[in-house]
């Protein structure tokens, strides 16, 4: 399969022009469409609008903030959202992360970083779903997972998945029992780890874990291995 990235539209918020313009250049000469926002409510504005493909989205922002804005799309649609900040604190990443970011930048970065985690990003939300017959569903308890669909149901009930968390949840019902570190899932579902923190994996299996357990602060489904990782349960759980 090529591993040429499709070109999108970008939908690039921040509240300083020159830092949109420093954003916006090199995506351009890769061939996405930009767009750009200077606050929230025009971030919120503009995305309805253009419907983008990716986000890439400023923390600090006059009006509503970063975060609020990331929740408020994340209500909306699955898009890719990158969150950039300044603020580089474990607390302030874990933030961005679980108002529904899927990645978290810290300033200064690199225009190489910057565009390979859009590239990251771009590839992921671009794969196709599994050629349909050719892996049949997971059945574990009144959970269902049919990866030709990219379908999840509880008790009866679809749930909607972001693409990472479906990554995270089928890469780990194909090996019930075995423990995955958080570098194991993050070269899964992330494409590897050279700019992620682990913690990352922590945020998304919370809110996917707040979606199909019943319980998620006693899950049934994807039990944490304390020291080393995750696994999901196994027949004999």
């Amino acid at each position: 399969m090529s591993s040429t990235v499709p070109t999108a539209r970008i939908l690039v918020v921040d509240d300083e022009e020159p830092i949109r313009t420093l954003l916006a250049f090199p995506l351009r000469r890769d061939g996405h469409d930009v767009v750009t926002a200077a606050s929230g409510t025009e971030a919120l504005e503009e995305f309805d609008r253009v419907r983008p493909d990716l986000v890439l989205l400023d923390v600090m922002l006059p009006g509503i903030d970063g975060f609020e804005v990331c929740r408020r799309l994340r209500e909306r649609s699955p898009v890719p959202i990158i969150m950039l900040s300044a603020r580089g604190e474990e607390v302030d990443r874990v933030a961005g992360l679980e108002s529904g970011a899927d990645d978290y930048v810290t300033k200064p970065f690199s225009v190489r970083e910057l565009r390979s985690r859009v590239k990251a990003a771009l590839r992921r939300a671009a794969l196709p779903a599994v050629v349909a017959g050719e892996t049949p569903p997971i059945t574990a308890g009144e959970l269902v997972i049919d990866p030709d669909r990219r379908r999840v149901t509880v008790r009866g009930d679809e749930v909607e998945l972001t693409h990472l968390e479906f990554e995270l949840l089928v890469t780990m019902a194909y090996a019930p029992g075995r423990v995955f570190t958080r570098d194991m899932l993050l070269e899964r579902a992330w494409g590897g780890s050279a700019y992620r923190e682990r913690r990352t994996v922590d945020v998304h299996v919370l809110h996917l874990r707040e979606k199909i357990e019943r319980d998620p602060r006693d899950p049934e489904y994807v039990i944490t291995v304390r020291g080393l990782g995750y696994r999901f349960r196994d027949t004999d759980d």
